[in-house]
Order: C-alpha cells, then sequence, then structure tokens
C-alpha cells in the first residue's frame, strides 16, 4: 500500500471507537452547526486571480484550499498560474498549497523532456505538492505526424520516472465524463448539458474520429500500470464519474491510486437519487480513497463579491448532502436528493486526512 495512505486506517480506527456496528456509525453523524468546526481540504480548486478573496473565504469554512495549475486554454498562461500559486502558498503557508503542471509546446524536441523535468524540480522547490495532466493530452495535442499523443505514450515515461523518484504524485484528467460520448438531450446531468453544448470541440459525440470514451480509459491505465510505483490521484473521480462500482473496480485494480470529487459531485448526486444506499456504501467503503474536491476557479474577471458567495454556496451544499439525511436541491441534477449522512469518520477522511496523507502536507 502507498505509504501516503497507509496512516489513514490507523486514522480511522481512531475516531471510528471500538465498535463498527451501523447503528454506531449512524449515529455519530456531523450536523450542519459542526460545519465551522470541523478541519477541511478542498483538494481541487483554480486560484487564478490575484486577489486574496478566495483564500479569505476558504479561512471563514476553516477550508484548506490545494489550488492546480493546468494548460488550459480558457485559464491564464501557465507561467501567471504559477506566480500566483507560489505567491499565496508563501504568503498562506498553512491554507494554501499548489499543484504545477507543464506544457506541451516544444514536445517534438529533444530539449522538451529536460525542460520539463527542470520545470517540475523548480516547482517543487518553491512548495508544489503534485503535477496535473490535462485532457489535452488525449484529445487535443499531435505529434509530428499529425497524430493524437496519448497519456501513455513512452514520450512521458522520463517525466513520470522522475516524479516516482522524487515521491511527488500526478494528478490526471484524462478523457472526460462518458456523457461526453452522448447527444447533449441524453446526459444524466445539467452541468455536462451546459458545458458540452458551450464546448463544442470537447463534446466527443460530434467528433466519431476521435478516441472513444473506452480507448481513453485504457491508455491511462496503460500508464499506470507501466509506472506502478507512481502516485497517482484521478481527477473527477478518474472520469468514471458514471458508475460508483466502475470506480470501485479502478480503486481495487490501482490500490496506491485515489480519486477526487471534483465538478463531480452532480455525478454521485443522480447516482444516489437512484440508489442511495448502494452510493452511500461506496462511501464508506472506500473512505480512505476519496478526496473531497470542488474544481471552484477564481477567473481573473470574477468579482470577489460573486467567488466569495459562489464558493460558500457550494461548500454547504456539498456538506449538507454528504453529511445529513435531509433532503437537497442541487442544480445538476433535477428534483429532490436525500443526503448520505456519512459517518464522521468518513467525512474527516474524505475532507481532510486523505489529503493530507496523499499530498503528504503539513496541516
Amino acid at each position: 500500500m502507498n505509504k501516503h495512505l497507509t496512516a489513514i486506517s490507523l486514522i480511522t480506527l481512531a475516531l471510528s471507537g471500538c465498535s463498527g456496528s451501523s447503528d454506531n456509525l449512524n449515529n455519530q453523524q456531523y450536523s450542519m452547526a459542526d460545519y465551522y468546526s470541523v478541519n477541511k481540504i478542498d483538494a481541487h480548486v483554480h486560484a487564478n486571480n490575484a486577489s486574496t478573496a478566495f483564500i479569505e473565504q476558504a479561512n471563514n469554512d476553516n477550508i484548506k484550499l490545494l489550488s492546480i495549475n493546468v494548460d488550459y486554454p480558457d485559464f491564464p498562461h501557465i507561467d501567471k498560474q504559477a506566480t500566483i500559486a507560489q505567491a499565496f502558498a508563501k504568503q498562506h503557508s498553512d491554507t494554501f498549497y499548489f499543484a504545477t503542471t507543464f506544457s506541451m509546446e516544444g514536445a517534438n524536441t529533444k530539449e522538451w523532456e529536460n525542460n520539463v523535468i527542470k520545470r517540475i524540480d523548480s516547482a517543487v522547490e518553491e512548495g508544489a505538492v503534485a503535477v496535473k495532466v490535462w485532457k489535452n493530452i488525449g484529445m487535443a495535442e499531435k505529434n509530428t505526424d499529425q497524430n493524437l499523443v496519448m497519456i501513455d505514450d513512452v514520450m512521458f515515461d522520463p517525466i513520470f520516472a522522475h516524479l516516482t523518484d522524487i515521491n511527488i504524485p500526478l494528478i490526471g484528467h484524462q478523457g472526460e465524463p462518458k456523457n461526453c460520448w452522448l447527444p447533449v438531450s441524453q446526459m444524466t446531468v445539467n452541468n455536462d448539458k451546459q458545458y458540452f453544448a458551450n464546448h463544442p470541440q470537447y463534446h466527443m459525440y460530434l467528433h466519431p474520429e476521435m478516441p472513444s470514451y473506452e480507448d481513453q480509459m485504457q491508455v491511462r491505465n496503460n500508464m499506470l500500470d507501466k509506472h506502478p510505483e507512481m502516485h497517482f490521484m484521478g481527477a473527477h473521480l478518474a472520469s468514471l464519474e458514471w458508475s460508483v462500482d466502475k470506480v470501485a473496480l479502478f480503486l481495487d485494480t490501482y490500490p496506491d491510486a485515489v480519486v477526487d470529487l471534483a465538478a463531480r459531485m452532480g455525478q454521485v448526486q443522480y447516482q444516489s437519487k437512484l440508489d442511495r444506499q448502494k452510493v452511500r456504501n461506496f462511501f464508506i467503503k472506500y473512505q480512505e480513497r476519496i478526496l473531497y474536491a470542488t474544481d471552484l476557479t477564481h477567473s481573473p474577471e470574477a468579482s470577489d463579491v460573486q467567488i466569495k458567495s459562489d464558493t460558500h454556496k457550494k461548500w454547504l451544499d456539498d456538506w449538507k448532502y454528504l453529511t445529513s439525511e435531509h433532503t437537497v436541491s442541487v442544480p445538476e441534477v433535477d428534483g429532490e436528493i436525500i443526503g448520505l449522512g456519512l459517518p464522521k469518520n468518513v467525512i474527516d477522511n474524505i475532507y481532510f486526512h486523505n489529503t493530507i496523507q496523499f499530498f503528504n502536507l503539513v496541516p
């Protein structure tokens, strides 16, 4: 088992007490009143604005932030993202962490590999706790033969071997939600319908010439098979968000991997509306492998008032769904959903201990 994870089972035992009965667990739930006093980390956000409003709201909500740099055309250049993240990490070292990334620009040159490794090492010296690879690998970047570059390409092997050597995790966003390969009218959640309607370049239903969903998942797994010692977090429930059974199979297959919930809570809620107990059992069984995350983004044009309002509402809504058995309404899913009412020890793991352990953070 990954040494980033081994201590979590001890934490779980200490928090859950001597009895493991389901009745006992159900009686150990947090309330809404506990929200501010419980330590929390949002393990996948994007702080792309030099304003401290995002951090201020996080401090008010007793939430630490892990901001992830990503080579995304809609975001500022990765150098600008790095400047903001490194400054915040220095100024707010006890509440703000960041993950670096690298560009595919120049990947057809012999200098690219060394430049990427140098960039990663420099970022780690500045405090980076992980490296992110994005869906442009597999869905946009092409080699000199105009073939798509996939994440299992040998060009990445020295980079991932280096991450293994320096004990830095990889955060991977490969492929897209399975909804991406469906017509908008058949998609299961409203946020996917909106995103792919507005980003047709990533809507694979419109691009049958592109790799299938199954292909994307397979090349991600191929990469993990080649680098079994590398610590890996599958962002967005490892793009298996549509089925907690598939996420469970992924976690069983790769016992050193973890997944985050970023931008996929709606998919979880859609499934729990259909079978609440199944989803609840998934969270309890894999409580040491799931990281709370939202994908909240403080964009350069966002107002301080808006980012504070949006983040606070999202964090409270998720807390209510995960900790209580109240009925909730969310924009991602039509109709009402009953909260999961997860036990305290499960919440503590998902919201805090797993992220601390996996990224080797100093709380």
